[in-house]
């Protein structure tokens, strides 16, 4: 069988991995066309904050997904994002010490009956059974269920009394698309395509008045 590749995929479909997967072409077709190049992901706000003896972490995302990945997600690819904390400890002979991590794990999905969206939320990995253990969301628009992820406050990172308050501490911050969850010939195409490349880090010096 002969196959002829234009700038985007024509083919009603691709064979791969010996016939268990058959994906229809068209769900691939925006990751080789550039048209679709669109999708924007910042980290707006980051800041840590006391709350009584618990350091707590806050942040604010734009988030905001190109026609590319809402026409993966309307015809029903779901898409995981996440989101980790770490709190650090400088250390001048050796590499930084982690004191404590803490993750946010979304999965994002159109249920084409309702025509609603559905986004879990889980502090593990969103998976298999995993799905059923984690917070389910639904939400009339896209716009709504992206909300829910572009604001994340009152994370609890670490009790203040596991903090050197003469020590030099910091919080790193990352978020991304994570395409390690997408089905393998998806990960295969989505390769270096920005709209698939979304993520973003930034580091926080945690101040000493927060943690005496």
């Amino acid at each position: 069988m002969m196959v002829f590749i234009t700038r985007c995929w024509k083919s009603v479909g691709i064979d791969l991995m010996r016939g268990f997967w058959r994906i229809p072409a068209v769900w691939l077709l925006g990751l080789s066309c550039a048209w679709a190049q669109s999708s924007v992901l910042d980290l707006t706000e980051l800041k840590v904050t006391r709350q009584d003896s618990v350091l707590a972490l806050s942040a604010q995302l734009k988030l905001e997904l190109g026609p590319v990945l809402e026409d993966a997600l309307t015809k029903g690819l779901a898409l995981h994002f996440v989101a980790e904390a770490e709190v650090m400890r400088d250390r001048w002979y050796w590499t930084d010490r982690k004191l404590a991590t803490v993750n946010r794990y979304y999965r994002l999905a159109f249920q084409p009956l309702t025509r609603r969206w559905r986004l879990n939320v889980s502090s593990e990995p969103i998976s298999g059974a995993a799905l059923a253990g984690s917070i389910s969301q639904n939400f009339e628009t896209l716009s709504d269920a992206l909300g829910v992820i572009r604001r994340q406050s009152g994370w609890r990172l670490a009790d203040v009394a596991d903090l050197n308050p003469e020590g030099r501490q910091y919080i790193s911050y990352a978020f991304k698309l994570d395409v390690s969850q997408l089905p393998r010939p998806f990960q295969i195409a989505a390769g270096n395509q920005a709209d698939w490349n979304l993520q973003v880090s930034r580091s926080l010096r945690i101040g000493k008045e927060l943690v005496r």
